[in-house]
This record gives C-alpha cells, structure tokens and sequence, in this order.
C-alpha cells in the first residue's frame, strides 16, 4: 500500500470562490492534504458501533444504517464530507481530553493538535476542498487505500508501517515520539501516524512534547 499523498460541497454555494491557501501560508497543499487524509483515516478507524473498528470513540457515523443514513437525508449533497467531518471532530475531542489531562497539556503536538497556525490552515483547506464538486476520496486520493466498507485491521495496520517509522516510549498521557519533532511538518505527522501501531484498546494519543 502506498504512503499518503498526494466536499462536502457548500448546498447554498456552489460555484463560490475557493480559498488560496497557498498565498496565506508556506506549507504546501500537498502536505495539508496528507495531514487531513491522515486524521480522517485516524478518525474513522476509531469509531465504535455497528461496524466494531476500534472504538476509540462511541460513534457510528460511517455505517449504512448508522450515520451514513441519518446524513444522507439531511445532506443529499454533502453527505460524505458530513461524515468525515463528524468522526474527525470526534476524534478531536477525545484528543482534546486526554491531552488536558497532562500538567503541560499546551506542549503537547498531535495529530490533531499541531499548533493554532497549522490547525488554522488545515481548516481552511479542508473548506476549500468542501467548495468542489468532488467526493472526498476523490479530493483525498489517498483516503481511499485506507477507508472501506468492510474494517480490515490488518490492511490498517500495514498503512501504519508504511509511513517513516517512529520510537516512543510509553508515559501517562500516551505514547510520546523519542527525540526532538522534526521540522518538517510532513515527517512530524508520518511519525505521529507510525506510532499509531501497534493498535490498542484505546486511543493511544500519539505525541511529541514541545520542550524535547
């Protein structure tokens, strides 16, 4: 399998012009892209529910009669993107929680917490990407070598080894990554992604601490 790389389309704004992310910030798209497809595929493999992932989360968003249902009739349209949106935010949250568990909690780097200004910009991508008229595996390309329809842990797991892999030890918030974050936003978030295996029974909070 591959290494990632390289629309929920607005209902009222089809045709709107799209954000220039490029002219805002120095990080290419291409990286931003790798970064959003990373957390959208974290964010998935961790639901719970009907389809029994690895329920890092109590969601059911993408299954047929779970969420996939409830989006597709409110959002004929953007569907697909509500959901990827929705686990994602989850995931955030949980994230979030644990982090701020940690007496240092501000110095700790995520996959979904890299800092205000890269977390900004990945946003604003991510509503670029929602302004086409494209599927978000279509926008993603690399989204759809890791999400299908039917959870298959050791494809999961072989997508984790393909990245730069990463040495961390484990300490009370989760698995800190040894040595100093790189910085090359595009290694941080392949180690961070690494460090995901081996799976566990709960999230295993990946992460870098500023100060290292």
């Amino acid at each position: 399998m591959r290494n990632l790389r390289t629309v929920y389309e607005q209902d009222s704004g089809k045709g709107a012009a799209t954000i220039d992310t490029s002219a805002r910030t120095q990080i290419p798209l291409s990286v931003l892209d790798y970064l959003l497809t990373a957390q959208f595929a974290i964010a998935w493999a961790g639901e719970g529910g009907e389809e029994s992932r690895l329920d890092w989360w109590r969601t059911d968003l993408q299954s047929e009669f779970g969420g996939e249902d409830l989006f597709r009739r409110l959002l004929p349209h953007t569907w697909e993107w509500a959901i990827f949106q929705s686990v994602r935010e989850a995931a955030r949250r949980r994230d979030a929680d644990l982090r701020g568990h940690a007496h240092d909690a501000e110095e700790i780097i995520s996959l979904f917490y890299l800092g205000f200004d890269v977390d900004e910009r990945v946003d604003d991508r991510l509503a670029d990407l929602k302004r086409r008229q494209v599927t978000p595996t279509i926008a993603l390309p690399g989204l759809k070598e890791i999400v299908s329809e039917s959870w298959n842990p050791e494809q999961f797991v072989e997508w984790l080894e393909g990245h730069h892999p990463a040495e961390f030890t484990n300490v009370p918030a989760g698995r800190r990554l040894k040595g100093k974050q790189p910085d090359s936003l595009e290694l941080t978030v392949s180690n961070l992604i690494s460090a995901f295996n081996p799976l566990s029974d709960s999230y295993p909070l990946p992460h870098y601490r500023r100060s290292s």
